[in-house]
């Protein structure tokens, strides 16, 4: 999961990119980049870290140009560490293209060999966002064959790119003296839209949710289409083709269930809105598990499953209450490497209220449960701080398989709920009654909101990858590519673009 921007403008663009990825902060926390482009020029900077870190005075003015590319990286292969897997990607032919990516591909180690055996190109990281780079760099100079690049000739490429490359992919690249691109993958797994400026600066934006556009003070104009291309030349006239062969829509639901911001409107449904109906769908299942009457109160585990939390309380008749406080200069468990982190960092991220608590049946809700490390831990801090019981609800279903389009879910062993039953992980959470939402409740609560979407990819709940190529040895083999991190690795060598005036 990371999250991308994109942007063609008339006036300095620097500014804007930083800001939009500060509001896509939430989609990646390791690292961040920004290119921007003058006179044909790139010039980039990216390192490890928050966008407010990585970005000073001196960084941003050595970013010049009215268009330009930035990104927040959240790895789910390759090195956590390594700057050099930092976005975006850079190759020097044809015309010079630099690249964000959102997602993760599926045959990225057969392409890594198609591209040097066959296409006799060079990939320098483990990083399958340079693999796509450099399987899209080599069929636009196909389509090209040295002549002037037209719009046509982009989409050709597309067309061949989503034969070539299988996964989840959102894509904005942008190409020297020519304009950005922007396509998806034929089965819209990850988010993209577009929008423009009100004013002067005539500026085209591209971002993976819509507060990015709205939070910039631009207006929201579309999604991009599964399977779909956008090209936005330098005058910011806006060219788009559908590039595939047979594109369907199967958004991740997991966007909506906890990565997405609810401030945003994503393939046409309110992320806010989804939450509420979750919740609503939720409550049903908590009726036929354990009476109301037998809950005092309804506290929601911080902060996507609030929505969800208050239109179940509101639908039971119960109180909400705000019983943990977090603290939000900690990073976020879901990412942290190794059990111990994770299991040390919820007491640094949580404070229980304990006025909350003292003496009362206490129904816990939470978007999704994943490990269990996390809940078990919280569940703990609700009877230390003086519950007489403790119920768990969750607006997901369990998370009983690997994600493997860009969501850094564990192997199916590190999974609480794989392979086992629902009073197998209540005894291991170690809370009184667990509810979880059922998975066709899920997408009927999230569906309804937009009837023309047939399917979600669900894959991490049911196991069904909608791409139709994943087997039990390619999810092995996934795994091996899996992040690592080496906090040792203080190499900071640049074997690709360098970071202007470094």
């Amino acid at each position: 999961m990371c999250g991308i921007v994109g942007v063609v403008s008339n006036a300095p663009v620097n500014q804007l990119i930083y800001d939009a990825l500060l509001l896509l902060q939430h989609r990646g926390q390791d690292a961040a980049g920004i290119v921007t482009q003058q006179e044909r020029k790139f010039f980039m900077h990216k390192a490890k870290g928050l966008v407010k870190d990585v970005f000073r005075t001196r960084n941003m003015r050595a970013l010049p140009g009215n268009c330009g590319l930035g990104q927040v990286r959240y790895p789910t292969a390759g090195n956590a560490y390594s700057e050099e897997e930092a976005q975006p990607f850079y190759v020097n032919a044809p015309f010079g293209i630099v690249l964000v990516h959102n997602g993760n591909l599926t045959n990225a180690k057969a392409l890594k060999h198609e591209l040097f055996s066959t296409d006799h190109r060079h990939i320098n990281t483990e990083s399958d966002s340079e693999v796509l780079l450099n399987v899209l760099a080599h069929e636009i100079e196909k389509t090209t064959r040295g002549l002037p690049l037209q719009p046509a000739d982009l989409f050709a490429a597309v067309a061949n790119v989503h034969k070539r490359i299988k996964g989840s992919y959102a894509v904005i690249a942008l190409i020297a003296g020519h304009g950005v691109l922007a396509f998806r993958d034929p089965f819209g797994i990850r988010p993209l839209c577009m929008g423009r400026s009100s004013d002067a600066s005539g500026a085209r934006v591209l971002a993976s949710e819509s507060v990015a556009l709205e939070g910039t003070s631009h207006v929201f104009e579309r999604n991009i289409e599964p399977g779909e291309a956008v090209f936005i030349d330098l005058a910011g006239q806006v060219h788009a083709q559908q590039c595939a062969e047979s594109p369907v829509h199967n958004p991740c639901i997991f966007e909506f269930v906890y990565l997405a911001r609810p401030d945003s409107v994503m393939d046409g449904i309110s992320v806010y809105q989804a939450r509420l109906n979750l919740g609503e769908a939720l409550a049903k299942r908590v009726i036929s598990t354990v009476p109301p009457n037998e809950i005092d109160v309804v506290i929601p585990i911080p902060e996507s499953s609030r929505p969800s939390a208050a239109q179940l309380a509101q639908l039971l008749g119960l109180p909400y209450r705000e019983g943990f406080v977090k603290n939000r200069y900690v990073g976020r468990t879901f990412i942290m490497p190794g059990q111990g982190v994770r299991k040390k960092s919820v007491r640094q991220k949580l404070n229980a209220i304990s006025s909350e608590f003292k003496g009362r049946n206490v129904l816990l809700v939470d978007d999704s449960i994943v490990r269990g490390t996390t809940s078990q831990e919280i569940v703990q801090m609700a009877r230390d701080a003086g519950a007489r019981k403790v119920y768990l609800a969750s607006a997901a279903p369990p998370v009983r398989f690997p994600n493997v389009y860009g969501i850094d879910m564990p192997t199916a062993t590190e999974l609480v709920a794989n392979k086992r039953s629902v009073e197998e992980i209540r005894r291991i959470i170690g809370c009184d009654a667990l509810i979880y939402q059922d998975v066709e409740g899920m997408k009927n609560a999230i569906g309804k909101l937009r009837p023309t979407i047939k399917n979600f990819d669900a894959s991490c709940f049911d196991g069904v990858y909608v791409t139709g190529d994943i087997t039990s040895d390619d999810i092995a083999r996934l795994n091996e590519n899996r992040v690592t991190a080496d906090e040792s690795d203080d190499d900071t060598s640049r074997l690709a673009l360098p970071n202007h005036a470094e």
